[in-house]
Order: structure tokens, then sequence, then C-alpha cells
């Protein structure tokens, strides 16, 4: 990671609310037409491109529930990486590449709606599962091995960004919902949202108007983790503005997206968007890029956890 952060100038920019209707969410097959869309409104490259590239991983294997935005969500990634001509990018589904030798080679993970299968939700043992020559312990110790790799590359002053379902990715796991902030708990019905600013002065969402955006969305709830607020938290909504909640909920302010340190290293969480009509919004899209500088070591800012209660 780079040791000297550069600034980094985050202009204002003008708030997209989708007008859409929950039936107007579809999926959609990933298209040339419509990366070139996007492409159009994402962030302009660096005032000054770094001539040393940092090496960003997007991982976008599940084996549990499939997002239909994975492909859109890596090509969206990648292609905001790469405009702004501070990354480059290699992408793999193949979970070799969280054995320490390939991990060194990279600045910062993306992953990319990581579901594993329940009730076990470890996504390392699943996609072992397919090699029917390793024994049930053996399968065992390597896919907990995979997982202290990365937990480890994070804690030695790497970055990791988590991107929707990913936070699913090992959801049984003490260690890794520590690591990321929590550990998804479930979701209400897709919806529409209004996703507001925990602090608006923070420079990762000045993107957005101070007022936030509207979308829809599967609005995320979580446990373990998470309730130890040990997060700066960056996106938020009010379960009580919600449809379709399974039980009374104590607290009515939701968080949805956070940044915190992990030992050295940094994580950005972002709860939005399973739906890929929502990054046609400049503004998520520079909020992307501003979680994948911070977790990069390039943005600098305010990462001091909420107070615990």
């Amino acid at each position: 990671m780079k040791k000297n952060a550069i600034k980094i100038l985050v202009p204002v920019m003008f708030l997209l609310t989708l007008d859409v209707s929950a039936q107007d969410i579809k999926p959609f097959e990933l298209s040339e037409e419509w990366l070139s869309k996007i492409g159009a409104i994402a962030p302009e490259p660096s005032d000054t491109p770094s001539s040393d590239k940092q090496h960003i991983l997007i991982f976008s294997l599940h084996t549990g529930f499939e997002h239909w935005t994975i492909p859109h969500t890596e090509a969206v990634v990648k292609l905001i990486a790469e405009k702004s001509g501070d990354f480059t990018v290699m992408t793999s589904k193949d979970i070799s590449v969280f054995e320490k030798r390939h991990l060194r080679k990279f600045d910062a993970i993306v992953l990319n709606n990581n579901c594993s299968v329940g009730p076990r939700r470890d996504l390392f043992w699943d996609a072992l599962e397919v090699n029917n020559t390793m024994s049930e312990e053996d399968r065992a110790k390597k896919a907990k091995q995979l997982e202290k790799n990365l937990v480890k590359y994070v804690k030695k002053g790497h970055g990791l960004m988590v991107l929707h379902g990913s936070i699913v990715m090992q959801n049984n796991s003490k260690a890794y919902g520590e690591m990321v902030g929590g550990s998804f708990d479930y979701h209400p019905k897709h919806q529409e949202i209004h996703v507001k600013l925990a602090d608006p002065t923070h420079p990762l969402v000045q993107s957005f108007e101070s007022t936030g955006f509207v979308h829809q969305d599967e609005p995320y709830f979580f446990k373990n983790a998470y309730f130890d607020y040990n997060f700066k938290p960056l996106l938020y909504l009010e379960a009580n503005k919600l449809e379709g909640l399974k039980k009374e909920v104590p607290d009515n302010i939701k968080y949805v997206s956070w940044i915190k340190r992990y030992g050295k290293g940094k994580v950005f969480y972002s709860s939005p968007s399973h739906s890929a009509q929502s990054m046609e919004n400049s503004a998520l899209l520079k909020f992307f890029l501003n979680g994948l500088n911070y977790v990069a070591g390039n943005l600098e800012c305010d990462d001091s956890p909420m107070k615990k209660y």
C-alpha cells in the first residue's frame, strides 16, 4: 500500500434519484451498451494518475444465493478503478487466490456478492466440497486456513471492499464478522428505500446530496459484530419506513454502509446495491471509487469507530 496518501478532491455531484417502481427493477444481461452508459457517467480520471498503479483483485465466486448483479458489479468496479488511472484489476472466481503466495500480489481485494450456502455459511468449504478426493477433516482444515489468510491479509495492512451479499461469505465466522463489521441477519422485501447520510460532511459521501438518495434495494439487517458498532457509519436507513419486517426493531437507525480499521488494514462495506439499475447513479459510482481509494490507502479520512453501548 502507498505510504504517502494523496489528496483527493471530491466534487459534489447532482443527485440522481431513480424514478422507477419495484416492478421495473428486473434483471437484465450485462451488455456493452449498458456498460458504455455507465462509463459515460463514471468518475473522471485522477488529475495526477499514479505511475505506480495499485493492484486490485475482484473476487466474484458465489456458492449460495446468486445475485443477478454479480457480473454487472464486477464490470462496474473494474471500469471505475481502471478509469481512475490508479489501479490495475484482476478478476477471479477461484478460491486459490486466497493462498498466501497469491494474496501478496494485491494491494486490496473487492468481494463481490459472495453468498455462501446455509446453514454452514462458509464459502471456502462450499468451494472445496466439489473436490471429492478430500476428506471432511482436510476440507475443514483447508477452508479455515484460507479464511485465516484473508483475515491476516487485511490485519497486516491491506484493503478490503465488501459489497452487498459478500458479508454473507463467512457468515458464521466470528473472525470474519469482526473484520467486516457484522454478519447478515435477514432482509425484508425488495422495495424503495431512502438512504441517508450519517455525516454529510464526511469525504466519502460528498458525491451525494445532503438529503441522501432514493433507490430500489434489499434493506439488509445485520447481527453479531454489527452491534459492537466498531465502524464509522456512512449510510443508514430508518427501519420504521420499511415494509415486511420479520420482527420488532428496537433501534430505528440501521446502518447499511461503513468504513473501519482492522489491525493495520482498512475495510469498506456497502449494502447498496442489489440492483444494477442503482449503478446508473453517478453519485453511487463515485461513492464506490471513494471506498476503493479508502481501502487502498489513498484517501485519508475520519474512520474512528462509534462508541459501543
